[in-house]
């Protein structure tokens, strides 16, 4: 299963926080302090699904499910979780052919639109 420690600097624009009294800041996707010192990852989990195809030359739906079904049921969560079937809870991740976020859902909503798509009303919203 993946594991990321994702900073607070994951998906923003500033690669840059403070933690600790600490400024922290990203090179090449490491969080290191002033002194050059880990400070933890920009890695987020469409990373490291990213990664270990790339990488480590895992099938898709391998690495989409260390990603989420392996997680959940190593915690012991709801069957209902991590994977997609009727009946369960609809948290997806639609990726492009680069394997980059481009939509997601929380509960069969939608939680952001596309960042390539205008802003439109649907349906008389």
């Amino acid at each position: 299963m993946f594991v990321t420690d994702a900073m607070p600097c994951v998906g923003m624009v500033d690669k840059r926080f403070s933690i600790q009294g600490r400024l922290i800041t990203v090179e090449n996707g490491v969080c290191v302090d002033e002194n050059g010192t880990l400070a933890g990852s920009d890695l987020d989990m469409a990373g490291a699904v990213r990664n270990a195809v790339a990488l480590l030359g895992l099938d898709l739906a391998e690495a989409a499910h260390m990603a989420s079904l392996h997680p959940a049921q190593f915690l012991g969560l709801d069957a209902s979780l991590g994977r997609i079937a009727p009946g369960c809870r609809a948290d997806l991740v639609l990726l492009d052919e680069d394997l980059t976020t481009v939509d997601t859902w929380i509960g069969g909503v939608a939680s952001a639109q596309p960042a390539s798509e205008p802003v439109m009303s649907r349906g008389g919203e």
